[in-house]
């Protein structure tokens, strides 16, 4: 008598109707087709040494670099050099109260491999995607504009004091803004990655070297913890709130840069929902359940795969963030210490600031320059790939014909995709253009740059409430939770709640009463 196998459903992909299978010895040699159990279980397991998990990361330290920009080099050292450490407690506050808002949105494309711009393609007409469509847009031209004029600034300053090269800011914002375009377009993700990794070793090496000259006294830390509001300083205080990490819709690049890494769940979920184990999501008529995915579906090693990279990336994320808090407090003291400590920001006091810095000796102003560069840079590089794929990912949920031919990434592009003026890929190439010519003519037009900050600042505030509660929404909805391993714990539960709540009412508060009245007044 023939020895038959028995295999429980519950063991198997669902295509279809459940099912129970007989299969004899002698069927199961002649079935060549591949176990897709058998292909999860060679899955390779990343490292989860310190050494391991510095060589993974990736997003975290790209959406560190954006943010380390024109609030750290400008907004911390006016906040410091006008006030001293009067407004250092504001900076805990932005970090901890968006914390969540910005690990949503890496959670999310962690558990289910998807884009969170996926999740609000499930709204009632899409209204999330129209909105951030049109938001990003305006971004793409006044925000860069904003970012590169920071970046231009400093190399203005070092190619004309260093090189004796005055060559007009404008010119300086144009040349940088090329080098970005054709460094993303020639590398793509890895370049971007790549860029910031660099940026960030020189950042941080260079930072510390000025701060470790002369580091602030320990009666400076105890700020963090009292609250002070000089006059004059709400305008400070609201830069802070709104650009502290960095805007709320930085959250969703954070999410596109995860999808592209390709890791984790990001990379077994096109052969999960091959093998039944996830469904596929179309845009134009799946709920947003069908985003969803049952880790405990997936056999053990599976899992472990998908909570170690889910690991990675939670330090990646946090320890950019950690690194981004001390850079911000650092500027502040810096500018305590060094430029004005008597609290006065006229030209004299400026220049006897800088005599002391140049005082310690020729090199540390030039360390400090290289660092400012490194920020100011990797901020405006990263915006010219960050939000053309915020736009790209708008479209593909929006429009048939580009979810058709979606993807950026070289591997995912054929001829078709290369060649059609509305697939995802060229949609994303010119938002680049159009952010590239937009953001340079401003600056060419524009006398007095400072206002094209503040309006972006503005714009951030406007984007932020409305990103803080769709990407806490989507994953209390979208991820199981009988997912032990992405669905966020009790205390993410309420913390997460709670902060968005507190943080959508202090923009409320500063929209209303001070922001716009500062901005164009």
């Amino acid at each position: 008598m023939t020895k038959k196998t028995f295999i429980h459903a519950s063991c198997l992909p669902q295509l279809g109707e459940r099912k129970i299978l007989f299969m004899t010895e002698e069927e199961k040699k002649d079935d060549h087709t591949p176990d897709p159990l058998e292909e999860l279980n060679r899955l390779p397991l990343p490292k989860m040494s310190l050494g391991g998990m510095l060589q993974n990361f990736g997003p975290g330290i790209i959406l560190m670099m954006t943010g380390i920009g024109t609030s750290h080099i400008i907004s911390a050292p006016t906040a410091g050099g006008r006030f001293g450490y009067d407004l250092l407690w504001v900076i805990p506050v932005a970090y901890i109260f968006k914390y969540y808002g910005f690990e949503m949105a890496f959670r999310f494309t962690s558990a289910t491999g998807k884009s969170i711009m996926e999740a609000y393609a499930t709204a009632w007409k899409k209204w999330p995607l129209w909105y951030m469509l049109v938001t990003t847009l305006l971004q793409c031209a006044i925000g860069q504009a904003g970012r590169l004029i920071a970046a231009a600034a400093v190399a203005y300053y070092i190619f004309s004091v260093y090189f004796g090269l005055p060559i007009p800011m404008p010119i300086y914002a144009q040349i940088l803004a090329l080098i970005s375009v054709w460094i993303i377009l020639k590398g793509n993700y890895q370049a971007v990655e790549g860029t910031c990794r660099i940026c960030a070793i020189v950042l941080i090496i260079t930072i510390f070297m000025v701060y470790w000259v002369e580091p602030a006294p320990a009666s400076a830390f105890s700020h963090l913890f009292m609250i002070h509001t000089p006059e004059g300083s709400w305008i400070i205080i609201g830069a802070f709130l709104g650009l502290l990490p960095t805007g709320m819709d930085v959250s969703l690049q954070a999410s596109e840069w995860t999808r592209a890494k390709k890791s984790g769940v990001g990379r077994i979920r096109p052969f999960l929902e091959k093998h039944g184990f996830a469904k596929e999501f179309d845009p134009f008529s799946s709920p947003k359940e069908d985003l969803a995915i049952d880790i405990n579906r997936l056999p053990p090693h599976a899992q472990e795969y998908c909570r170690r990279w889910w690991k990675t990336t939670l330090y990646d994320y946090r320890t950019g963030q950690i690194l981004s808090f001390l850079m911000a407090c650092i500027f502040l003291f810096l500018a305590a210490i060094w430029i004005f400590p008597g609290g006065k920001a006229d030209s004299n006091a400026i220049q006897q600031g800088i005599a002391k810095i140049f005082s310690v000796g020729p090199w540390m102003m030039i360390v400090l320059l290289l660092g400012m560069f490194a920020a100011a840079f990797s901020t405006a590089f990263n915006y010219f790939d960050g939000w053309p794929r915020v736009v790209g990912a708008c479209c593909r949920n929006i429009f048939p014909r580009t979810a058709a031919l979606k993807g950026v990434l070289f591997e995912d592009l054929t001829p078709e995709k290369r060649k059609s003026l509305y697939s995802e890929y060229n949609i994303y190439r010119l938002t680049m253009a159009f952010s590239l010519v937009t953001s340079v003519i401003i600056i060419f037009g524009v006398p007095k740059p400072t206002g094209i900050v503040l309006f972006a600042s503005g714009l951030a505030f406007l984007m932020a409430p409305v990103i803080y509660f769709l990407n806490l929404y989507y994953c209390f909805t979208i991820i199981p939770k009988n997912n032990k391993i992405f669905f966020p714990s009790a205390f993410a539960t309420w913390f997460g709640w709670g902060s968005c709540v507190i943080f959508t009412g202090m923009s409320i508060f500063l929209i209303l009463t001070r922001f716009f009245k500062e901005a164009f007044s």
